[in-house]
């Protein structure tokens, strides 16, 4: 039998701990975090269940990546959607409908998400979440922003702020202003991205 070559190797490692991210997905959005178990996941994923511990080293970090690279991969089809764009503006409203569009459709996944990041674990840094820092740099960068470095910062916490704000059991404010709040911060029109039905709230765009 011959051996494996090590890039081979590389892509059955990456192939498995791609299923292991897609399963968490799965399973927290089905069950909810607590009654998600790390066996269910490997089987779920079809891996050995030592191939768990093996790529992360518990279920909370586990869930961070998931999750993470559930939103980079929604972003990066909303960026890359067509009609194709390269214009700033474009793409910043792109990323926020991306953003507000996972705290609607998925709102058991992200508010265990957020609710993960407020706790002691905090942000844990992961191949995902460097992917979906770039892609959300990049459209920073594009948007024409003269310090990426600050303004990359600010636009992820306006997100973050905003899914909260979506998801706040018994207090949820509706996606739309949210929506209208952030694109009048960023001086986006309301037809950018993909506008939902109706105009956007009165009140939030200035003259």
């Amino acid at each position: 039998m011959v051996p494996r070559s090590p890039s081979v190797n590389e892509e059955l490692r990456r192939r498995s701990r791609e299923r292991l991210l897609q399963a968490t997905v799965e399973l927290v959005a089905e069950r909810g975090y607590e009654a998600t178990k790390l066996g269910d996941i490997a089987d779920r994923a079809g891996a050995a269940r030592g191939l768990v511990s093996y790529y992360f080293p518990g279920k909370r970090q586990l869930l961070q990546s998931a999750v993470h690279r559930l939103m980079h991969l929604t972003l990066e089809a909303a960026l890359e959607r067509e009609p194709r764009s390269d214009d700033g503006r474009e793409l910043l409203a792109r990323a926020i409908d991306a953003v507000l569009g996972l705290a609607r459709d998925q709102p058991r996944l992200m508010r265990t998400h957020m609710a993960g990041i407020l706790q002691a674990e905090g942000f844990i840094r992961c191949p995902e979440q460097q992917r979906l820092a770039e892609l959300l740099r990049g459209t920073v960068a594009a948007y024409g922003s003269a310090d990426v470095d600050t303004d990359y910062p600010l636009l992820r916490a306006l997100l973050m702020g905003a899914v909260v704000a979506v998801l706040l059991p018994g207090a949820p404010m509706p996606a739309a202003r949210l929506r209208a709040e952030l694109f009048a911060r960023y001086g986006l029109d309301w037809e950018l991205g993909v506008p939902p039905d109706g105009g956007p709230p009165g009140g939030t765009f200035p003259p």
